[in-house]
């Protein structure tokens, strides 16, 4: 069985530490077993590995946030890349394509489609790996697990049984029929009718879906759909798929699981309640501090309270009042003003746009010790580099030059460059141009060995 977990968001729930590029799955807010701090893809990560069942497992996410994952999980993870946001459905669509095509996969393989970010104990994977023998026992087109309900949840899908008996060694049920978020007394009843929530999480053989794809003309080649990708229609997998199949079992879970979208379920997991600089008074009851910048904040004898603090903007709201946060944010659009790449990260300081057109952008940003750039050019901007600690190598033009804190790098528009990080290497950047945008960016090379064959010793 291969194993895809869908890594997605537009980062708007845990607004402002997370956004376009940094959405929730990686936050390093949870703690791990050895005391350190983690995001809930590492967790997950970690988790599968416990378990046995990483070295069978891939990420499908958007090309946004690939860099951030290389950055937490590794550069070995198997990542299938999107072209571009377009929901569910065609996510999963050209996964199977890139097991298929690319990956060797084959079509009698199973393949359990999860979400990336799910909050459960090492149980949950156990479940997980019982749905390949599920879908086989039960010969259904589709296995899902459902969590067993510890309340009559409002903010979940349920999943109704046919009836209360379980089938099989595993246990599974025959699907009736779904419902969507249902009110409270909904709830309640579905729960008398031993409904599940639905987590997300299901299983099927790959020339399942292979067949779908066959039949509504698309292709099974990756390369293909990839170019096909940008007219896929937007739609999630359970609307295309999931609620028009018939033939479906549910594998029940009874344990641990909580999905952890918004401040007030994020912070009940934290071990925590202050994370980054400033005061909590003891005075304050349930309220929660998590500061990413450099400035301190303090907070004073309030009730039920979450303040975060980050370079995107700044948080003050009540717990119970904080999933609408995406909605209060509907209108606003910003670009991310702190992002984690494989090689380190940065953080926006400083945007001024003048009234003649020209932009002036300033970054601190963070290479780790062995880690470099891509050796790239920009055509709409200049930058210049201030190195404030550590020393690096820089590549200008093909030219090797060696750099420590103190000096003063002027790369100028459609100047090839990169910086390999030789210690720990902290710069501030400032970029000057017509318009300053991560899309403006050429690329040559990522591998430092390879970049480094262009170079001439100076």
């Amino acid at each position: 069985m291969k194993l895809v977990l869908l890594s997605g968001g537009s980062g708007k729930r845990l607004w402002p530490l997370s956004n376009d590029s940094r959405s929730k799955q990686f936050l390093k807010v949870l703690e791990s077993p050895e005391g350190i701090s983690e995001s809930m893809v590492q967790r997950v990560w970690r988790q599968l590995g416990d378990n046995q069942l990483s070295e069978s497992s891939f990420i499908a996410t958007g090309r946004a946030q690939v860099e951030m994952i290389q950055s937490q999980v590794g550069q070995d993870i198997r990542i299938i890349v999107e072209p571009e946001r377009r929901d569910t459905f065609p996510a999963i669509a050209l996964t199977a394509t890139y097991l298929y095509s690319i990956a060797g996969v084959s079509p009698d393989e199973v393949i359990a489609i999860l979400p990336v970010d799910p909050y459960v104990e090492d149980a949950f994977f156990a479940t997980v790996a019982q749905l390949e023998h599920t879908l086989q026992e039960s010969e259904g087109k589709l296995a899902l697990i459902g969590v067993v309900p510890s309340y009559p949840s409002e903010k979940y899908g349920y999943i109704i049984p046919k009836n209360d008996a379980t089938q099989g060694s595993t246990g599974y049920r025959e699907v009736s029929h779904f419902q969507e978020k249902p009110d409270r007394e909904q709830a309640e009843r579905l729960m008398e009718r031993n409904a599940l929530w639905n987590c997300g999480v299901f299983a099927f053989k790959l020339s399942y879906l292979l067949d779908i794809l066959a039949a509504k003309g698309l292709p099974l080649n990756y390369e293909e759909m990839q170019k096909q990708y940008a007219s896929l229609e937007k739609i999630s997998f359970d609307y295309e798929v999931v609620e028009k199949e018939k033939d479906i079992v549910v594998l029940p879970y009874d344990g641990f699981w909580k999905d952890l979208g918004t401040w007030n379920t994020l912070t009940e997991e934290m071990s925590h309640q202050q994370v980054g600089r400033g005061v909590v008074t003891e005075d304050c009851v349930n309220t929660s501090l998590i500061n990413e910048l450099d400035i301190p904040v303090a907070i004073i004898g309030t009730n039920d309270l979450i303040v975060a603090a980050s370079p995107d903007g700044i948080l003050v709201t009540n717990k119970a009042e904080s999933p609408r946060i995406k909605e209060v944010l509907k209108a606003h659009d910003q670009r991310p003003m702190y992002e984690e790449r494989r090689w380190g990260q940065y953080r926006v300081v400083d945007y001024v746009k003048y009234d003649e057109g020209n932009e002036v952008l300033t970054k601190r940003i963070r290479v780790h010790k062995g880690k470099n750039i891509s050796y790239q050019l920009h055509f709409k901007r200049s930058e210049i580099w201030t190195i404030i600690s550590g020393e690096a190598e820089i590549i200008l033009n093909e030219k090797l030059h060696k750099v420590k804190a103190g000096d003063v790098v002027r790369i100028p528009e459609g100047t090839k460059h990169s910086i390999l990080a030789v210690t720990d290497v902290d710069l501030i950047e400032v970029q000057t141009g017509s318009e300053l945008i991560e899309e403006d960016i050429v690329r040559f090379c990522m591998n430092w060995n390879e970049i480094s064959r262009h170079q001439f010793i100076s």
